[in-house]
């Protein structure tokens, strides 16, 4: 291919965009919308209607043709044919039967269970098992055969030998066949339960039924033992969870056993149940019955307690009771106390309306207390060295789980009388403490005035009185008392709090009484609860033992005060902040402070209170990065730092805004995230000042633009990642040109163009290694539209940006078998073309161009011609090459490129530029790499052209081009 003479073809712009434009079409609208629903069937089934009567219809169309998606489903909605056919296939039932349906409704009603706000057992079982330990050493009395008992194979002997057997395997029990294991740790402890368990499961899974009960009434009798009182809440969980499975394995089995054939419904009655499985059922009663001890006999039938269903619609209303009173013959109050309480959760599983007896155990309570202040009780902590207060700790779990079963939904009046019993028994800060937990806040927030009351009539000694005020200050955060009351309640309060000297049991408190204050106060109170907590925790550095509460205390302030100006003008919240001399705490609570400010913050502000505090806690998460941060985690530090500094804005005080960002780019030098938000802003903030100035500067504000440029310039090259100094340098360049600042956009340009042979050939993303060939192509395609409109320097020479791009593309190390190298020299050509007209596409107003400058100088033009014709020599050897290597793919993709671009811009009136444009289509075609459907949109549009006045000329070219089959 021979060289050829380069000619761009001359352009109208305004012209050519006229001809683009689609042509307007006259729409008649009617009934007609784009948006209207094309077809609605809507099948509704009237209620109540007569019997045998059909679903209505209706259904409403337009003209328009049918939407594909709703004519698959015949105009009929599926979910609406299933809900009518529902409706009309319902079976008549008799009078009879829906009486009985009525009936078996009421009675699921009643016996429904406690709804979602009811927190069941399981959740505080961890919470006690934690809270309640011990360093004593343990024992467990255990029944030898427990460990060796084998089952009997079926069928061995007759069934009055098997009855016979096993009442003497159960009288071995009871006859004191036992070992004792000594000298346990807590874990071993544990361990050893959760064997038993384990051996209750396997021993039932392999026949074994009487084994299983020694296990269960063994594990009993371990909860008659207070030897090491201060883990007795600890020992009430772990076996109580063997009696649970006891009781699920003994219901599980009759339920099948009623079963076969039929399955037994949910809300099945007495009647339902067959003669065997009722005869099973009544064995286990009277093997439980034969139980000789009474804790034991207690509890294993409390298990069971819900198979009374299978033998009496009445049992466990008959059954409740009895137990209830059978708990008043336990003398250890202790160990009564969690009796009741489990006898209590039980009662709620299988019959919470059920109240009745559940008031009874609260009652019986309420008379036992007596017996904690006794003889025998204060003897036994002076031999176990248990302090009171400690002691009335173990109690907490079980009152507090029977106030809440008898508490849960249950009428006002009832908890007023349980109120009105707890202040006639008097100074029982234990038993008042678990009224205010259990109760609704609701109630005790209406009268916290009087729990105050009854709070300060108790006996310091007994149970401290910060706990009470604890219990109340939780109430009083879910539900707000009188508002007449609420100072006095806070003052009363806080008089005994602040009195508190252990720091540990000052902060527990007082985090508590912090979300009443700033829920009902201003900062005046809050900052003088704040000042108090200072006051505390200083002392011998407390704080540093107290972080979690600290930080529910910066948690609490932040829900509720969001207006920063009232929460930095409080003066002890940052010197509670500086209590956090942790790093991680620190970094934490900065953290938690800015995400609230990101989501609350509205309003832009230049309040010199809110920035002084809050680049403060941004400096603290900037310091806290090193060499071992994270990159998710500076990432996240630089996210909530960029959040503030957009949130900063001077108004028309530009230079006071150029200032912040100076200051900021010293503070946060370390997160580049931050320094490219950075750079953006002030450039965000010399085009403002354009707008304001309506592009016409003065020389203050022409010398404000510069010091913005100096600004990027500036900090560009402390980023390490080179796309983003490539991208923020013509981005700022551009806006240096914008604001008329030539040579501070020549600066930008140019450093932009030096640095690119610092690109790597790949680049890591999300940690994977990918080319970088993309990236730059297309950033040099962004270079070259920008250069279009940058007027040469004077003292450098025609085209110098242009010409020190293109050498540095020819000098860059591309990917081998690469053709990014001439698809920028193809991307060139466009811009010189637009550069040769005598009007440039578009142009920065107040800024003279190259049309302006050389106004079409011939010699600007052969300079122009020159580079164009250099570059398509480059290509076309390019092409010769890529033949060699039989590279035909890539040939043809390039080949097809630089035709589509000598089409579009090159003057084919030029015979040479006509004939070598005919020698790509050839080319690219050669093969049959090309897509025949672009083949033949790419003639249609030729011809089209030809159809131009001053487009004629293509009329010839386009005969030469034929359309190739693929081989």
């Amino acid at each position: 291919m021979a060289a050829v003479q380069w000619r761009s073809r001359g352009r109208n712009y305004d012209a050519e965009l006229q001809r683009c434009r689609p042509e307007m079409a006259p729409v008649e609208f009617g009934d007609y919308h784009p948006l209207k629903p094309i077809m609605v069937t809507d099948t509704k089934t009237r209620r109540g209607a007569r019997k045998g009567s059909t679903s209505s219809s209706s259904s409403s169309s337009s003209s328009v043709p049918p939407d594909p998606l709703s004519s698959m489903l015949d105009g009929t909605d599926p979910l609406s044919m299933f809900a009518a056919a529902s409706a009309t296939e319902t079976p008549a039932v008799s009078h009879s039967a829906s009486a009985g349906d009525l009936g078996r409704k009421r009675r699921e009603k009643e016996e429904e269970a406690v709804g979602p706000d009811f927190e069941p057992w399981y959740s505080k079982r961890g919470e006690i098992l934690t809270r309640f330990t011990t360093t004593e050493k343990l024992s467990i009395n255990l029944f030898m055969g427990i460990d060796k008992g084998k089952a009997q194979s079926p069928g061995s002997s007759g069934v009055s030998e098997k009855v016979r057997t096993r009442l003497e395997e159960l009288d071995d029990l009871e006859e004191g066949s036992q070992r004792e294991m000594l000298n346990l740790s807590q874990q071993d402890y544990t361990n050893r339960i959760e064997e038993l368990n384990q051996s209750l499961k396997e021993a039932w899974s392999s026949d074994q039924k009487v084994k299983a009960l020694k296990i269960v009434i063994q594990c009993s009798k371990l909860l008659s033992d207070t030897s090491v009182i201060q883990f007795y809440p600890s020992k009430f969980v772990l076996i109580t969870d063997i009696l649970d499975t006891f009781g699920q394995l003994v219901y599980d089995r009759i339920w099948t056993m009623c079963s076969d054939p039929q399955p037994l419904p949910d809300s099945f009655t007495v009647e339902d149940v067959n003669d065997t499985a009722k005869e099973t059922c009544l064995n286990w009663f009277f093997k439980i019955a034969s139980i000789r001890e009474l804790l034991p006999r207690l509890y294993v039938e409390a298990a069971i307690l819900k198979c009374n269903r299978f033998l009496n619609k009445n049992g466990i209303q008959e059954t409740l009771p009895r137990l209830t009173a059978m708990i008043r013959g336990i003398g250890d109050p202790l160990v009564a106390a969690y009796t009741r309480a489990y006898l209590c959760r039980i009662g709620m599983e299988v019959a919470p309306h059920l109240k009745d007896s559940l008031n009874r155990n609260f009652f019986d309570l309420l008379t036992t207390f007596r017996q904690i202040s006794g003889e025998s009780v204060r003897n036994q902590l002076v031999v176990q060295r248990v302090e009171v207060p400690e002691y009335l700790t173990l109690y907490s779990p079980a009152i507090s789980w029977i106030l809440q079963c008898i508490a849960y939904r249950a009428p006002e009046p009832l908890l007023t009388e349980m109120m009105e019993r707890c202040k006639k028994l008097g100074n029982n800060a234990l038993l008042l403490n678990s009224v205010m937990r259990a109760f609704r806040p609701e109630f005790v927030a209406a009268r916290a005035t009087d729990f105050i009351g009854m709070i300060k009539d108790c006996d310091e000694a007994g149970f401290p009185k910060h706990l009470l005020f604890g219990s109340l200050g939780q109430s009083l955060a879910s539900a707000d008392p009188p508002e007449s009351e609420r100072l006095t309640i806070l003052n009363e309060a806080w008089k005994v709090i602040t009195k508190v000297r252990s720091p540990v049991d000052y902060i527990s408190c007082a985090e508590i009484w912090v979300e009443f204050t700033c829920r009902h106060f201003t900062k005046r109170e809050v900052n003088t609860v704040l000042a108090d907590i200072i006051k505390h925790m200083t002392p011998d550095r407390a704080f540093e033992d107290a972080y979690a509460q600290l930080q529910s205390v910066i948690r609490k302030i932040l829900t509720y005060f969001h207006d920063f100006s009232v929460l930095f003008s409080m003066e002890r919240f940052l010197p509670f902040l500086d209590m956090f001399q942790k790093d991680s705490v620190r970094v934490e609570v900065c953290r938690s402070i800015m995400e609230v400010f990101i989501k609350h913050q509205v309003d832009l502000t230049r309040d010199p209170v809110i920035l002084n505090a809050m680049l403060h806690i941004c400096k603290t998460m900037h310091d806290s990065v090193n060499a071992l941060t994270l990159e998710d985690e500076k990432r996240s530090l630089a996210l909530l730092i960029i959040g503030f500094i957009r949130m900063v804005s001077f108004g028309r005080d530009f230079e006071q805004q150029l200032s912040f960002c100076v200051e900021a780019r010293a503070t946060f030098c370390n997160l580049e995230p931050v320094l490219v938000q950075l750079i953006h802003t002030v450039n965000q903030l010399a085009m403002e000042t354009r707008r304001v100035m309506r592009g016409s500067h003065s020389r203050k504000t022409a010398s404000f633009v510069r010091a913005c440029a100096a600004y990027s310039f500036i900090t560009i090259p402390s980023l390490s990642s080179i796309f983003s100094r490539l991208s923020l340098y013509l981005l700022s360049g551009q806006v240096a040109l914008a604001n008329q600042c030539l040579s501070q956009a020549d600066a930008f340009l140019k450093a932009a163009v030096s640095i690119l042979p610092e690109v790597p050939r790949s680049i890591s993303i999300e940690g994977k290694l990918r080319s970088s060939e993309s990236f730059l192509l297309d950033f040099i395609n962004n270079f070259l539209a920008t250069l279009l409109v940058v007027p040469d320097h004077p003292e450098h020479g025609v085209l110098y940006l242009v010409r020190g791009l293109l050498n540095m593309v020819q000098d860059y190390t591309w990917e081998e078998n690469s053709d990014a190298k001439v698809r920028i020299y193809i991307s060139a050509l466009p811009l010189l073309a637009a550069m040769s007209q005598e009007t440039y596409l578009y142009s920065i107003p107040k800024v003279d161009s190259n049309e302006t400058l050389y106004g079409g100088d011939p010699k600007f033009l052969s300079e122009i011609n020159k580079l164009s014709e250099t570059l398509i020599a480059q290509i076309l050897d390019h092409l010769k090459a890529l033949g060699r290597e039989e590279s035909t793919r890539r040939q043809g993709a390039v080949a097809l490129s630089l035709f589509s671009t000598l089409l579009a811009h090159g003057d084919l009136r030029n015979n040479k530029l006509s004939q070598l444009t005919v020698n790509l289509w050839n080319l690219s075609h050669k093969h049959g790499h090309c897509e025949t459907r672009i083949s033949v949109r790419t003639l249609e549009h030729i011809k089209h052209q030809a159809q131009q006045p001053d487009m004629a000329h293509l009329s010839d070219t386009v005969q030469r081009l034929t359309l190739q089959t693929r081989t």
